[in-house]
C-alpha cells in the first residue's frame, strides 16, 4: 500500500494506481475527457490536472498519468487547479463549441465565456477512438496522422480500411459526436441550460487550497447561513 496526503487527508491505497484513480476511489471526483476505463491512459486534454507538492515547487500534474508515490502531497480542486481547467474548457470550448460534455463541463465550472478565436474543428485530439479502436475492436483501423498543429486523426493515406467493421465503437466514445441543442455563434458558445450550477468552494471561502468536490457543496450552503 502507498500512503499519501490527498486534499489534506492521509489516505492508503493501493501500490501502482493513478492519482486519478486514487482520487475515484476515495470519492474526489476529477474531471476529464480522454480517459476511460479499460483503455491505457493518454493524458491528452488536460482537464483532470491537479496539484502536487508543496510551496513554490508545487505543480500542475496529470492525474490519469501520474503515480501515486508514498508521501505525496496531492490537491485535486485548489484555486490554482480550478483556474488552470477553465483555461483548458476555454481551449476546449474554441475548437468544439457544439460538445455537450465539453458544454457541461464548463458550466460546472462556471466558465461563462472563452475569449479565444473560434476554430469548429470537431475534435480535441483525446485519442479515446484510436485508442478504442486498437485496445478493446483490435481492429487499428485508425491512428494519430501529422504533428502539432497538423495531426489529425483517420486511416492510413485516407483510404478506406480493410480492418473496420464498421461497429461504431470509435463514436461511441468520443466526446464532441454528442452535440448540444443549442446555438454555436462565438457569443452564444456557453449555454449552461443542462448544468447544475454551484459556486466553487475556493472562490467563496478565500483559501487556495480549498476543496470543492462535493455535489451539491455542503459548504457553501453552511456559508450561506
Amino acid at each position: 500500500m502507498t500512503t499519501l496526503t490527498l486534499n489534506g487527508l492521509e489516505v492508503s491505497v493501493e501500490d501502482g494506481m493513478t492519482l486519478l484513480e486514487a482520487a475515484t476511489f476515495m470519492g474526489f471526483p476529477i474531471p476529464t475527457l480522454c480517459h476511460m476505463e479499460g483503455l491505457s491512459p493518454y493524458g491528452a486534454c488536460r482537464l483532470c490536472m491537479v496539484e502536487v507538492g508543496e510551496g513554490p515547487q508545487a505543480k500542475l500534474v496529470s492525474a490519469c498519468t501520474y503515480p501515486v508515490q508514498e508521501g505525496l502531497k496531492v490537491r485535486t480542486a485548489s484555486n490554482r487547479v480550478l483556474k488552470a481547467r477553465r483555461m483548458v474548457l476555454e481551449l476546449l470550448l474554441a475548437s468544439c463549441p457544439q460538445s455537450k460534455q465539453i458544454q457541461d463541463l464548463a458550466s460546472a465550472h462556471g466558465v461563462r465565456q472563452q475569449r479565444f478565436r473560434q476554430e469548429y474543428e470537431d475534435c480535441i485530439l483525446c485519442g479515446l477512438c484510436v485508442r478504442m479502436c486498437a485496445e478493446q475492436m483490435m481492429a487499428k483501423a485508425i491512428g494519430f496522422r501529422g504533428r502539432g498543429r497538423n495531426r489529425t486523426v483517420g486511416t492510413p493515406f485516407d483510404m478506406k480500411s480493410e480492418t473496420c467493421r464498421l461497429c461504431g465503437g470509435c463514436m461511441q466514445v468520443c466526446p464532441v459526436c454528442e452535440l448540444r441543442c443549442t446555438y454555436s455563434e462565438p457569443e452564444k458558445a456557453i449555454c449552461g441550460a443542462c448544468a447544475n450550477l454551484q459556486p466553487p468552494c475556493a472562490e467563496v471561502s478565500g483559501f487556495d487550497d480549498m476543496m470543492c468536490y462535493m455535489v451539491p457543496c455542503a459548504a457553501c450552503e453552511i456559508s450561506k447561513d
